[in-house]
């Protein structure tokens, strides 16, 4: 299973953005791990800051299922969250701070009304956790 991973902005910063929240490491380092966990998926990775170039990503169409971590795109970007409704595979959105003990406007995703799962409060493991979801 060709699985593409995508992080919005900011979250090329993990690891050392705010650890009390996001943790200690880095996305590079995590994603090592998942590809060792999950050997016999293609695990594909893409982060931007920029939304349009987010939703071109997600247009490509060169893999099987999503794990999206929209960042700040979660709360007002509905043109990433139209690019999902028109994205006929399965589709799990992740947070990794637990988004309802945070500021109000946080607790709000205009995108996950158009994927299948959220996860959220699980840290770095919420990547994980959707892949296993996808098996």
């Amino acid at each position: 299973m060709k699985v593409l991973i995508i992080n919005g902005p900011n979250l090329n910063l993990l690891g050392t953005r705010e650890p009390e929240i996001y943790g200690t490491v880095s996305m590079e380092t995590y994603l090592e791990n998942l590809k060792s966990e999950f050997h016999s998926h293609e695990l594909k990775y893409y982060q931007s800051n920029i939304e349009g170039e987010i939703i071109n990503r997600l247009q490509e169409d060169d893999f099987d299922a999503v794990v999206i971590n929209p960042g700040a795109f979660t709360h007002y970007s509905y043109a990433i969250a139209d690019c999902l409704k028109n994205i006929q595979k399965p589709k799990i959105e992740v947070h990794i701070s637990n988004i309802y003990k945070r500021e109000e406007f946080r607790q709000k995703s205009v995108t996950a009304a158009n994927t299948d799962a959220v996860l959220s409060g699980f840290g770095m493991d919420g990547y994980r956790l959707a892949i296993l979801s996808l098996k």
